[in-house]
């Protein structure tokens, strides 16, 4: 735990006492917002943000701490274990590493190697891997032709029988093959090359077809520099079946330092080695390389953009109330009419109506000569209006309208997003039994503006329309965060009890 304490204060940038004990009160049950407010003094005020971020490495470090002792555990129940093992695992800083550690210890399906290890090949590839042998490689490989040794049942299963030298030295070849690939340093190596000089490269499906994508069609960007908004749109469009992406990388370097650590000199392995290693990096090292290249752009451009989305959750739940203010909510809409709700300035419904000053019945005439009404009964202050469909008409048209009013009133356009899901929900049923479903999103926009956090947090965070690429996010990370983000708003402003 101390080593872990240790990690998160260095990152935090925060004193060790201060993690300590905010591990501690975590550990105790209590909840980000509880801790932030009411454990200042344990904490050293570590703010909610922080403790935040503190919580999630907790969670990894420990993760990454028990996989690290699964890990020892399973290698030294092979009876593998050593202290180089011991001492790399222990140096490892992310899952991954540790991952890649344990490859080449890890239960394998049935691969061309496993094949060749149960035909008792390891022997004949450490041999080819030493390269020290001067005795022709045939003249070795033919010991281990078994065709004479094998029973009629076995001789009839493929995966136990040696028919010729030639097939020994394969089945050699395609152990060193994978051990190449189970490599934890070559891997690590091949991937430092990957992400300071590889190229996302991205295609069109069909370069004919119009999608959202065009730009992708013919794209490529260095790894290390892509940012996150562009990994989130290509991969989407993958998804989607307009692009192939591959990852395009420095190929010839790659195998150069690969022969370099392996081949030792001219000898009569030389030539196997190199065809070897050049299928090891093709069929076993690059698609993984890739996929785990791939996941790990993904991850990270994910926990940008939930960031961002938390961010602009947190602005719209912390927008400016206006409180005493008698407010018109305007819902706009094209063929179902204009919704409109009335709230008084604490938040009671006053009146309810739907008005049709857009297309297609453009009864502006009509619609004006209600809402004026409803202006002068209420003595309505503010109107405001939902930025979904027909919001530029229907603002043209209240820009129009208030001009006409008896008393000043002004118009503000306010997010919509989640409204139908707020009015279609329960909790809109209980609060508002005898009302209209559509005129429910009315009323949700007119207390947008009169208290924003107040409405928000009957709506699930997800609804309201927080980012571009929400929908493309790990959703469980994401409603996480944003359950935060609410907490930490309510936290922040307190709850009127009254209401």
């Amino acid at each position: 735990m101390e080593k872990i304490i240790n990690i998160i204060s260095e990152e935090l940038k925060v004193k060790t006492f201060q993690v300590e004990n905010a591990i501690k009160l975590i550990d105790e049950g209590n909840t980000i917002p509880f801790i932030a407010r009411y454990r200042k003094e344990a904490t050293g005020g570590l703010s909610d943000e922080q403790l935040r971020v503190l919580g999630e490495r907790l969670t990894y470090l420990r993760n990454l701490e028990q996989r690290k002792e699964e890990i020892i555990k399973s290698i030294e129940e092979q009876g593998k274990l050593t202290d180089e093992i011991i001492q790399a695992t222990a140096m490892a800083t992310t899952l991954a590493e540790v991952e890649d550690i344990y490859r080449p210890y890890k239960q394998k399906k049935k691969t061309r190697a496993t094949v060749a290890k149960a035909k008792g090949l390891e022997p004949l590839a450490e041999i080819i891997i030493k390269q020290e042998e001067t005795k022709p490689i045939n003249e070795i490989a033919k010991e281990y032709i078994n065709i004479d040794s094998l029973s009629e049942e076995d001789l009839k299963n493929k995966d136990k029988v040696v028919k010729t030298a030639e097939d020994a030295i394969q089945g050699a070849l395609d152990i060193i093959a994978e051990d190449i690939s189970d490599n934890a340093d070559f891997r690590k190596k091949i991937k430092r090359i990957c992400y300071r000089e590889g190229l996302i490269s991205t295609k069109a499906t069909n370069p004919d077809e119009k999608s959202n994508y065009e730009m992708y069609y013919d794209y490529s960007e260095l790894v290390f520099r892509i940012p996150s908004h562009r990994i989130l749109a290509i991969n989407r469009g993958e998804k989607e079946e307009f692009l192939k992406v591959k990852i395009d990388k420095k190929e010839d370097k790659i195998i150069y330092n690969l022969e370099r650590q392996i081949i030792k000199g001219q000898t009569q392995f030389t030539q196997m080695l190199k065809d070897t290693i050049l299928d090891s990096f093709k069929r076993l090292i690059e698609p993984s390389i890739d996929r785990e290249i791939r996941s790990d752009l993904t991850e990270k451009a994910e926990e940008k953009a939930i960031k961002v989305f938390g961010q602009n959750a947190k602005q719209l739940l912390l927008g400016a109330p206006i409180k005493g203010k008698t407010v018109m909510g305007f819902d706009p809409a094209y063929r179902t009419g204009c919704k409109i709700a009335v709230i008084d300035e604490t938040g009671k419904v006053l009146d309810i109506s739907t008005v049709y000053p857009t297309a297609p019945q453009n009864d502006v005439e009509g619609a004006k000569k209600e809402l004026l009404k409803l202006i002068k009964k209420d003595k309505i202050d503010m109107i405001s209006i939902g930025n979904g469909t027909a919001s530029r008409e229907s603002e043209s048209f209240v820009s129009d309208m208030i001009k006409e009013a008896d008393h000043e009133v002004n118009y503000v356009i306010v997010s919509e997003a989640g409204a139908s899901v707020y009015s279609a929900s329960k909790l809109a049923t209980e609060e508002y039994p005898d009302i209209n479903v559509s005129i429910r999103g009315a009323i949700s926009i007119a207390r947008r503006l009169q208290d924003p956090l107040a409405e928000l947090v009957k709506i699930d965070p997800k609804a309201i329309g927080v980012g571009q690429y929400q929908h493309d996010v790990n959703q469980k990370r994401l409603a996480e965060s944003l359950t935060g983000v609410v907490e930490d708003a309510v936290n922040k402003v307190g709850v009127d009890v009254n209401t």
